[in-house]
């Protein structure tokens, strides 16, 4: 057995009839013998499992009247502690996103009252986005449920297995980080 195809067999389920991962890199061994699509496997299994845990995530927070993006300001604002408050630029910092896209954010989160803008008192420059009473209510629950849909979502995997799952997506991202520096002039 080729190594893509041990890859692709690793995520069939017992009653799907097939999983297209896994049919996609027994053509291209097929069809292209003399290449070897085992990363495909590997990348293709990747955005399989994000696809599936994005549409999760979005029958948990729309309950909530939360976007991803929503979600994930909120969740950034409270975890930072006490006063829960970060510039723009720091949110975008801390999301990889724009500052222009974390301002869009704001408007829309501050519209629904889940934050408000604060000027700083030394410098009235700077701009914070802070919690509301209301935002830390709602992503306080969001987070509770988001939390229990994602254990339920690895409930196939044991603790031990999840810390090796962890360390191998980390080797993949620290590969992906090195092969991008590697490019860089």
């Amino acid at each position: 057995m080729s190594s893509a195809t041990a890859i692709g067999r690793a995520g069939r389920g017992p009653d799907d009839g097939g999983d297209p991962i896994e049919q996609a890199t027994e053509q291209w061994l097929r069809e292209r013998p003399d290449l070897d699509p085992a990363p495909m496997a590997v990348y293709g299994r990747i955005a399989r499992i994000f696809m599936l845990q994005r549409k999760a995530q979005a029958s948990v927070h729309e309950p909530l009247g939360l976007t991803h993006a929503a979600f994930d300001m909120l969740a950034n604002l409270r975890r930072s502690g006490a006063p829960h408050r970060k510039t723009a630029t720091s949110l975008a910092q801390s999301s990889m996103i724009s500052t222009g896209g974390v301002t869009f954010r704001m408007d829309g989160l501050e519209a629904a009252g889940l934050i408000r803008r604060v000027r700083d008192d030394n410098d009235r420059r700077v701009v914070y986005a802070e919690l509301t009473d209301e935002g830390r209510a709602v992503i306080d629950r969001a987070i509770e449920a988001h939390l229990e849909m994602e254990h339920e979502l690895l409930a196939g995997l044991t603790p031990r297995e999840r810390q090796t799952l962890v360390k191998l997506l980390g080797k993949v991202e620290s590969s992906l980080v090195q092969h991008e520096a590697n490019r860089s002039p």
